[in-house]
């Protein structure tokens, strides 16, 4: 390891005497410069979104559309959920019964155009395009004894 951080130490001391330490400041305030403007364009991306449905996270992948700066500021958001109550949203039950009859489970399948109006009232700066896959939400246990 140590012989790794000598080496390295004099790598940096070879370059700081062939570049100029004013050449090096140059560059990078071009650079930053430069990703400055880029980021006023407007790009499509693929993002994925946390969404917390009456206490059920899932993870829905969406295909976006917005500026550079709006994509780079929901990037560092998205860590965060968005809830969505469930009131909001369309969907339909299933319920998976046994060839005897007795109920083995059941669960909501969301509507991908509900899903996807609702993350976009959401994101205020920036389009959904799109949602790819959404999984399916299993019913709490009190909701399917009151539905039996």
């Amino acid at each position: 390891m140590s012989k790794l951080v000598n080496r390295l130490r004099f790598l940096w001391l070879r370059i700081r005497r062939a570049i100029s330490p004013v050449y090096m400041v140059l560059l990078c305030a071009s650079f930053l410069l430069w990703y400055i403007l880029k980021l006023q364009y407007t790009y499509t991306t693929n993002f994925s979104v946390l969404v917390n449905v009456d206490g059920e996270r899932l993870r829905v992948p969406c295909v976006v559309e917005g500026k550079g700066t709006n994509l780079l500021g929901y990037r560092v958001y998205a860590r965060k959920e968005l809830k969505i109550p469930l009131s909001d949203l369309k969907y339909s039950v299933e319920y998976d019964r046994g060839d005897s009859g007795e109920l083995l489970g059941s669960w909501y399948n969301l509507d991908p155009q509900s899903v996807q109006s609702a993350i976009s009232v959401r994101f205020s700066d920036i389009k959904v395009i799109s949602i790819g896959d959404i999984p399916s939400l299993t019913f709490p246990e009190h909701i399917e004894a009151q539905s039996e």
